[in-house]
């Protein structure tokens, strides 16, 4: 019996977020300054739309229109979400002020608790984002 040959990876496994707006322009642009995201890859419709992937110090995630003709909604239009993001990073005092500033609302302050210190934030599209590190980090 033949064995079938050996097969090459040119992909690694990855899982990325893929957050729904109702208004992907502003989002991508929120994204930029409160978190320096980086965009990698923008797909554009005529009519404004977008999907776009960004990453935030090599960390990515997608951003795109909601369209709940394909089940994707945003916070907004459900009244909450359903996930929340966990950004790590080594001044989470700093990123939590840039938030803020770029127009997140402040859920929780930085502060140290189970071992980190974290502060919590809803963007403008009511994406909730914990921001901190290990309290050892800090």
């Amino acid at each position: 019996m033949e064995k079938d040959p050996p097969t090459i990876d040119i992909f690694p496994r990855t899982v990325a977020a893929w957050l729904s707006v109702r208004d992907s322009q502003r989002a991508v642009a929120f994204y930029k300054a409160a978190f320096d995201a980086v965009e990698s890859f923008r797909l554009e419709d005529p009519d404004g739309a977008l999907v776009a992937r960004l990453s935030i110090d090599g960390s990515e995630f997608w951003v795109g229109d909601e369209s709940p003709e394909h089940g994707n909604f945003s916070p907004e239009s459900l009244g909450g979400g359903t996930a929340r993001m966990i950004l790590t990073v080594p001044d989470p005092d700093v990123v939590f002020a840039r938030a803020l500033k770029a127009g997140a609302s402040e859920v929780h302050p930085v502060r140290e608790e189970h071992g980190w210190r974290l502060g919590r934030v809803v963007d403008p599209f009511g994406h909730h984002w914990e921001i901190g590190c290990p309290a050892s980090a800090s």
